[in-house]
């Protein structure tokens, strides 16, 4: 079988101090490396950056849906004009056709382009676009980084870990065998999380874990999955933030953009189960998104393609009345 096609995809341009695509090179490594029983790759892996300025269209975001990409994992780094309209309509069709979405983005509104995304945009919460419509949830949370405001939820300093709990029935995206419970219980933290939430006009999404501030004591949502439908959507994740994936959280030692000033922690290189639950996690991920339709509906579109270019409609020697 073919390897799963994974797109690793930030919103900015490739800004050397910034959350550029490198700064996600322990994910990338550690999808090229998982194998399945035959020795293989499970999954092809391609990491970049956007290849167009603000308010132009990426040649690759532009047309995703013609694309044989399985699964996009969107990093909103952007503070505003990450995504244009063009973009996140071709993004609409690729998860129209199969496509597996992750959408992960950060506190205050770090990310906010991701809000003219279809479905998994609605989930996401941001200062002036799209607030949670709690007011409860309109409040600061972190008091420490008094530059940014809410949503910023504290699940701890970066390079430590937080403990995450599962909402109803364990959803795969969390199930780990080697796990009490079997259920993988921690994430990479951070000092401001963004704000995620299921739409309420969305069947098909609900929120699979949350964590817990450890100033306020306030629970969060984590994570929000979109449940793939047959002939339909494929699955989706919104995500509260990157930092669940970025190399800084996994490793200090990969270090950060020089704007990151937060006192950071230890407590995950400590940890070796909440590292094996941190990878467990983005293996589930991998696996998850790639139940969609995409790979058959991508190659009946080239099927349909060659056909009518081989035996076009209006070619009346194409055309073969069924015999009487």
């Amino acid at each position: 079988m073919a390897a799963t096609r994974i797109l690793l995809q930030t919103t900015i341009e490739p800004v050397l101090d910034d959350w550029n695509i490198a700064r996600f090179s322990m994910l990338r490594e550690h999808l090229e490396g998982l194998r399945g029983d035959d020795g293989q790759p499970l999954y092809a892996v391609t990491a970049r950056n956007r290849g167009a300025p603000p308010g132009s269209t990426d040649p690759v975001l532009g047309k995703l849906d013609e694309s044989d990409f399985d699964e996009l994992w969107l990093f909103a780094v952007d503070t505003g004009d990450g995504l244009n309209a063009e973009e996140c309509a071709a993004i609409g069709r690729f998860r129209e056709r199969g496509g597996g979405l992750l959408v992960a983005r950060d506190h205050m509104d770090l990310g906010c382009s991701v809000c003219s995304l279809g479905g998994v945009g609605k989930a996401h919460h941001f200062h002036n676009h799209n607030p949670n419509p709690d007011p409860a949830r309109q409040m600061i949370d972190d008091p420490f980084t008094t530059t940014i405001s809410w949503p910023n939820y504290h699940s701890g300093a970066n390079g430590d870990y937080q403990e995450i709990t599962p909402v109803g029935e364990v959803h795969q995206l969390l199930a780990d065998p080697d796990a009490p419970g079997k259920a993988l219980r921690y994430l990479p933290a951070h000092p401001h999380e963004g704000d995620v939430s299921a739409p309420p006009d969305d069947p098909t999404a609900r929120v699979i874990a949350t964590g817990r501030s450890k100033v306020t004591g306030r629970d969060f949502a984590i994570a929000v999955a979109f449940e793939p439908q047959a002939g339909g959507n494929g699955p989706a994740v919104a995500q509260s933030t990157f930092h669940h994936f970025a190399d800084y959280n996994l490793d200090l030692a990969k270090g950060a953009p020089s704007f990151v000033t937060e006192p950071p922690g230890d407590g995950l290189a400590r940890n070796a189960e909440a590292r094996h639950s941190a990878w467990q996690y983005m293996t589930n991920l991998a696996r998850w998104l790639a139940q969609g339709e995409t790979k058959k509906a991508h190659l009946n579109h080239l099927l349909d393609e060659a056909l009518e270019s081989s035996f076009p409609a209006s070619d009346p020697v194409a055309i073969i009345e069924p015999s009487a």
